[in-house]
């Protein structure tokens, strides 16, 4: 009874193994990809910071425009790196 017990426990594992080994590349890729994808965003708001200031610096945006849009931008960056660093860990 113990042997048939553990030729099927060895036949069930050797079935499920590569069920398993691709969920976990599925949930790591799933994971690079979100990875690139904050970084990205990341990139695309510190840009869009750049920008900002050099619209306020060639006169497109006020003072008062620029302080609120560079709050904006900025408090969103701040978000986009929350999150960059709670996937790190």
């Amino acid at each position: 009874m113990l042997l048939v017990f553990v030729v099927l426990f060895a036949a069930v594992a050797l079935v499920i193994a590569p069920l398993r080994r691709g969920h976990s590349e599925r949930v790591a890729g799933g994971e690079e990809a979100r990875r690139e994808e904050l970084e990205a965003a990341k990139e695309a708001k510190y840009r869009e910071i750049r920008d900002a200031e050099m619209d306020f610096r060639t006169g497109k945006l006020s003072e008062a425009d620029y302080r609120g849009l560079d709050r904006l931008l900025r408090a969103e960056a701040v978000e986009i790196l929350r999150r960059q660093e709670e996937l790190d860990g």
